[in-house]
């Protein structure tokens, strides 16, 4: 995965709501905006909005269905993230960089 794909994925998830969304999105195979809605103590605009920076940096899905639309959770764009993030701290942290007593700034 390229650096900006990451930088937007991992911009989408700074934010509360989002991951609250996503936490109640992880729970349920698709759910209307409304659902979401329900479980936030947001405006259905505000949901809406964080639900398009969520699916715009790919990490939910719009699926759209007769008689509702559904919204899911891409869970292989957040296993994607999440291995991209632990690489990077792992390497960030080899070759004893994090060991106690040597802050690399001397």
């Amino acid at each position: 995965m390229d650096t900006e794909t990451i930088a937007e994925r991992l911009s989408a998830l700074a934010h509360p709501a989002r991951l609250a969304i996503l936490a109640h999105l992880s729970g349920n195979e698709g759910c209307a905006c409304r659902d979401v809605v329900d479980t936030l103590p947001l405006a259905q605009s505000t949901v809406s909005q964080h639900l398009k920076v969520l699916l715009d940096a790919g990490l939910i899905i719009h699926e759209r269905q007769r008689p509702r639309s559904s919204y899911r959770l891409n869970r292989e764009a957040l296993m994607s993230v999440s291995r991209e993030l632990n690489s990077l701290i792992d390497r960030c942290c080899a070759d004893n960089c994090c060991t106690a007593g040597k802050s690399g700034l001397d």
